[in-house]
């Protein structure tokens, strides 16, 4: 693998993980502005949390993608492209 191909891939990793943080960030202002905004307009009915639930599976997700799953991932694809090229010389 050429210095080039390991930087692109090192970058991409990066934005990656800058992305995920960007999402995070986001998902926790908003949801303390949303929480703000219920219990200020209807405390008793809460509704905030349906947002924050849902866009939190969202984020674990993102984490997985992101976090956990990016190596294998990146390992199959690897693989899928390998046994393609295997298959095209036939």
């Amino acid at each position: 693998m050429s210095d080039d191909e390991l930087y692109r891939r090192a970058e991409r990793k990066v934005d990656e993980k800058i992305g995920f943080y960007k999402h995070l960030y986001s998902y926790i202002g908003v949801n303390i502005l949303l929480f703000a905004i219920n219990a200020i307009t209807s405390f008793g009915k809460w509704w905030f949390y349906w947002v924050t639930i849902f866009w939190g599976i969202g984020i674990v997700i993102h984490f997985l993608k992101t976090f956990v799953l990016t190596g294998k991932l990146e390992d199959n694809r690897e693989e899928m492209i390998q046994k393609e090229m295997e298959k095209m010389k036939k």
